[in-house]
């Protein structure tokens, strides 16, 4: 038996991206080019949220619903032409909207066990010296242990 798995890409092109001097190109229907060099790093290029506001914001949640009892496995699906490259940040928040705790994915993959008060969370691409790149998608699944 094996556990979820939700494969996140970038659909949106305005909402929650870092538009300032940036190029914003969707190649095909999963990936997407971005350029920018002059953004500094650590500069949020993109947000994706677990938990929105319609009225307000105008998207959907795009993360899946997580819970603080399994763990998780996140994979990273970015090419970069250039060299430098990108984090992923991983925002718990709690039921009042505060902060409930955090995690870099520096890398392609790790696994993690989010905040047992973890409400929603909202995932940040950041910058981390990239001038430009291909993001393909962030996968998040349940990892499964064995028993025994």
């Amino acid at each position: 038996m094996t556990g979820e798995k939700w494969i996140i890409y970038w659909n949106e092109y305005a909402s929650n991206t870092y538009l300032y001097g940036s190029k914003v190109e969707f190649r095909g229907k999963r990936t997407v080019f971005f350029e920018n060099r002059l953004m500094p790093p650590g500069t949020v290029i993109k947000t994706w949220y677990s938990k929105t506001n319609y009225q307000m914001q105008r998207i959907e949640p795009s993360l899946p619903m997580i819970d603080g009892e399994t763990e998780y496995r996140i994979s990273v699906d970015m090419e970069y032409p250039e060299g430098g490259s990108c984090v992923v940040r991983l925002v718990f928040l709690d039921k009042f909207e505060e902060e409930a705790g955090f995690l870099i994915v520096n890398g392609e993959s790790m696994c993690f066990r989010c905040p047992l008060k973890t409400y929603s969370y909202r995932m940040e691409l950041m910058n981390a010296g990239a001038t430009a790149f291909c993001f393909h998608h962030v996968t998040i699944e349940e990892v499964e242990r064995e028993n025994g």
